[in-house]
């Protein structure tokens, strides 16, 4: 789970003996449209690999036999044999909202082990936030109707659709279509039935019957196979009483009101209606603004795979290096992609009636009292520094942290960006570091 050149660096690092704790920081450069704000996900899976990863026998042998190494020592391959991550992280707590250019992680280890985590970590850490927080402005268009993930068969693999399925959860989702995510993460899991089950069987209506008979409880019987107001007349007249009727095409607002009145005019006014088929955050709330009387949505391939906005910048930077216990700074000065030397903190402060109103980004030996410091010791020694919340307390953690966001941050379009600065000590250590590293540069002003 590494890209080559984090192994063909680590070993020119063991071949130079060069074994100085480094440190890294996990960050997105910047929020993608239409977003305001990103819901921190996926740590779990990130301290998970820092606990296992090792190389196993047959690993290694297929290194030795890349040309790429041909150079290299058997010391390197030995080495590797015995690698185990010992280094310390520290984490945003997953749920919480963020910005670009905050740390979600920092890690400080030998400097080969840090290096050779970047892949995975980048690849669950930006997956996962992303899910998670086009989840909650689904969640949020829905206005406290139930959101249900439906996307694993478009997911980017099965295993994106079951991390997938529970990022979505921690951005609200009630729960999930995917099976294999209620068993590994405790997702509460939803079903319905296919067009198929209604297609295997003579009459629509001996599909329901059969159905209902099974699943009386549970039952969500589909009705646009055919035709969706005569399968909900069909519903009726055999007198069955389903939990909800699942729309699934058409036009959903003008379908929905003259299914709840047919059901209601039939008693059945606690059969729910549910809705699916090509929704986001945006039909949603164009269904309800339209007065659709739906009760719940299954949303899929535009949850799963984040279709509006499918991958976030995420980088692994190199901040500082030390030299016996002292920390020699590092930052990179490219064109566009300048970043802050330094461990980092983040601060967020918050007015009289807790709403969020501002963050500092500043130097980790900061101290801010007034501000919250968002980033805490997940890892010492390769081991957690305490157990990890349950699933159900970070999804309500991340819906009360949300609920904390000023109004205009949660907005679906037109949101003004949420105020984060860098602080005065960080942006002096920038400028102190730019003149070491670009003398031509020593006259010019700290960075804003």
């Amino acid at each position: 789970m590494a890209d080559l050149y984090e192994l063909t660096m680590a070993a020119a690092y063991f071949e130079e003996a060069f074994t100085a704790n480094a440190t890294f920081e996990l960050f997105v450069r910047s929020l993608p449209p239409e977003r305001g704000f990103l819901v921190a996900a996926g740590l779990e899976q990130a301290l998970d690999f820092l606990e296992q990863v090792h190389f196993e026998d047959d690993e290694i042998a297929y290194l030795r036999r890349q040309p790429v190494f041909g150079h290299i020592n058997t010391g390197f391959f030995e080495y590797l044999k015995e690698f185990r991550f010992t280094g310390e992280a520290w984490a945003v707590p997953e749920g919480t909202p963020v910005f670009g250019e905050e740390p979600l992680l920092r890690v400080t280890a030998p400097i080969m082990e840090a290096q050779m985590v970047e892949t995975f970590l980048l690849s669950t850490l930006t997956f996962q936030t992303m899910i998670a927080s086009k989840a909650a402005r689904v969640v949020d268009a829905a206005d406290r109707r139930p959101v249900v993930e439906f996307g694993s068969r478009r997911a980017h693999g099965p295993q994106a659709g079951i991390l997938a399925a529970r990022a979505a959860y921690i951005g609200g989702c009630a729960g999930t279509s995917n099976v294999a995510a209620g068993h590994g993460f405790g997702v509460p899991v939803f079903g319905t039935l296919a067009h198929s089950f209604i297609m295997a069987h003579n009459h629509e209506e001996q599909a329901f019957q059969k159905f209902q008979r099974l699943f009386p409880e549970h039952s969500v019987l589909l009705v646009d196979t055919y035709d969706t107001l005569a399968a909900v007349d069909k519903i009726i007249q055999a007198d069955l009483h389903p939990r909800a009727i699942r729309l699934d095409s058409g036009n959903l607002a003008e379908l929905s009101k003259q299914a709840r009145e047919k059901l209601d005019r039939a008693g059945l006014r606690e059969t729910q209606i549910f809705a699916s088929g090509d929704l986001d955050e945006y039909a949603i709330t164009d269904l309800l603004g339209r007065g659709a009387p739906i009760d719940a949505f299954g949303v899929g391939t535009a949850l799963a795979t984040s279709k509006d906005a499918p991958a976030l910048g995420g980088v692994y930077k190199l901040v500082d290096i030390e030299s016996e216990g002292v920390p020699s700074y590092r930052a990179k000065f490219s064109e566009e992609k300048i970043t802050y030397p330094g461990r980092k903190q983040v601060f967020r402060f918050a007015d009289p009636g807790e709403t969020f109103r501002t963050d500092i980004i500043a130097c980790a030996g900061e101290e801010f009292p007034s501000g919250s410091p968002l980033l805490v010791c997940v890892m010492r020694n390769g081991r957690r520094a305490s157990p990890s919340p349950s699933l159900p307390s970070v999804r309500q953690y991340a819906r009360e942290q949300q609920e904390r966001l000023p109004p205009e941050c949660r907005r679906l379009r037109q949101h003004p960006a949420y105020p984060v600065s860098f602080s005065h000590q960080l942006r002096g250590l920038l400028a102190d570091v730019r003149k070491q590293v670009q003398p031509e540069y020593s006259s010019s002003p700290p960075l804003p």
